[in-house]
């Protein structure tokens, strides 16, 4: 039997801190003489009590290391049942959700997918749009700083944890996690406090610099407006741009330029392929918007190059007539939110550095099918790709393509048209944030979406915010076994 006090008391540490932070748009609110701060009041404290008693009851756990099959029930815990208490503002507060739509936006928030099932966020209270942001902020990296923080209090390798939620590593051996959360850490909150800053002096309001900034670095999407980027269109289109893309490159390289060698970000494959593909993306969509609509180029240009960033980087904030695109544009937005951006960073999809082993690998097949006497390997930065790597990414892209098509049906079986199944699943499982379809179009949310549609949504979420396979491994029977 596995024993899951360990787990226990990790999980019960992080929800001691979400209490805590829940004080902050508890106090926004309560200063504003709003009820709501109250009702944030009533979910940090019991928030606070549940990671209490977690704490007591297995705080005698603290010895030993961490196993393996211990580091995936807490990366699964943490995603999963984090999130649970993360809903009660939502749930007790305005707009006073029911739990499942509650959990969903929590969810949404964590994972950095960005989907809300909240319309009329110009309305909602500060603080509220204020919680919204910090989740975000928190599922970009932060729950895992939290996390590494507490490890070694536990006395255990954390390294698990990182593998887990598939930090790349490009083949570089790692410090001690310690060092490495609170490098990245570092960086983390310097993009942020820089991006809040540069909003600020753009012309957002500190509300919406906070929430805007928490949202771009952790690529999360969650906008304190209906209307998300439209409301600062122009300059604040361009600048959101660099700051989405700033979250989307891989963390790594920032805690080496900050030690002196920006040279590995340059020179990074990854990052270079990343830029390329995006850029070709944006020209392409550019030049139809111009050919085929009639629009001045400037204005074409900074739609494209803004809405197909937060696409790619899986953003999930939209300006310009992006909530109505279809046709040619719509194709090459599916693509790009498919692929995702860099591993290493807060962003999701398939990841621009998986595809371009499977690139390899497809070519190195077709090298070996048209010269036999060939010997083809599948390489990436001009090192071979070891044979469990390969099996472990044709895995991922099955399970990826699989569980696309499955879910699109299931969602489809609850009453959900065709197209708005599917680009509900896409945004969800690739955490895009954004959807197209008949019932996204009147709001730009998943608030006319049926209750069976949610739950799978918020499942597929969660799914690719884990990679798939830390939620699949565990609910294999074998998994439990000793």
């Amino acid at each position: 039997m596995i024993d899951i006090r360990p787990v226990a008391y990790v999980i019960g540490r992080i929800l001691i801190v979400l209490a805590i932070l829940m004080m902050a748009p508890a106090v926004v609110d309560l200063r504003s003489g709003l009820d709501n701060g109250t009702h944030i009041l009533e979910s940090a404290l019991a928030t606070g009590f549940v990671g209490l008693c977690m704490i007591l009851t297995s705080q005698n756990a603290l010895r030993g290391n961490l196993s393996v099959k211990q580091a995936y029930i807490l990366t699964v815990g943490i995603w999963v049942f984090v999130p649970g208490f993360g809903a009660l503002p939502f749930y007790l507060g305005e707009p006073h959700l029911q739990f499942s739509d509650a959990y969903f936006e929590a969810v949404s928030g964590i994972t950095t997918t960005g989907a809300t099932v909240i319309y009329g966020l110009d309305d909602l209270p500060a603080g509220m749009n204020l919680w919204r942001g910090m989740l975000n902020w928190l599922g970009g990296l932060g729950i895992a700083f939290i996390a590494m923080i507490f490890l070694p209090v536990m006395r255990v390798g954390g390294m698990q944890f990182f593998r887990t939620e598939g930090f790349e590593t490009f083949g570089k051996e790692l410090p001690r996690a310690t060092d490495l959360a609170f490098e990245l850490a570092r960086v983390y909150v310097l993009l942020t406090a820089i991006c809040i800053l540069t909003y600020g002096l753009i012309g957002m309001s500190a509300l919406d610099a906070i929430v805007n900034g928490a949202a771009t670095i952790a690529t999360g999407g969650f906008s304190p407006s209906d209307v998300s980027f439209e409301k600062y269109s122009g300059i604040g289109e361009y600048v959101g741009t660099v700051f989405m893309l700033a979250g989307s490159l891989p963390y790594l390289r920032y805690v080496q330029m900050l030690h002196g060698d920006a040279k590995p970000l340059w020179r990074d494959v990854q990052v270079r392929a990343y830029l390329l593909w995006l850029g070709t993306a944006v020209a392409m969509v550019t030049l139809w918007q111009v050919v085929r609509t009639d629009m001045p180029l400037e204005p074409a240009f900074r739609q494209s190059l803004f809405n197909l960033t937060s696409i790619m980087s899986s953003t999930g904030f939209f300006s310009g007539s992006f909530p109505a695109w279809g046709g040619f544009m719509l194709i090459v937005a599916f693509v790009i939110g498919t692929i995702g951006a860099c591993s290493g960073s807060s962003a999701a999809g398939l990841s621009v550095f998986r595809v371009q082993v499977a690139l390899s690998a497809l070519r190195a097949h077709l090298t070996q099918i048209t010269s036999p006497n060939t010997v083809a390997l599948v390489k990436y930065d001009g090192r071979r790709v070891e044979e469990d790597v390969l099996n472990g990414l044709i895995l991922f892209f099955t399970g990826y393509i699989l569980l696309l098509g499955l879910m699109t049906v299931a969602v489809s079986l609850t009453g959900v048209d065709t197209v708005s199944a599917f680009f509900a699943i896409w945004t969800t499982l690739g955490n895009v944030g954004y959807g197209f379809g008949p019932l996204v179009l009147r709001t730009g949310t998943f608030i006319d979406f049926p209750q069976g549609a949610i739950a799978i949504m918020t499942v597929a979420m969660l799914l690719g915010r884990l990679g798939l396979l830390a939620i699949l491994v565990i609910l294999l029977p074998a998994f439990w076994r000793r």
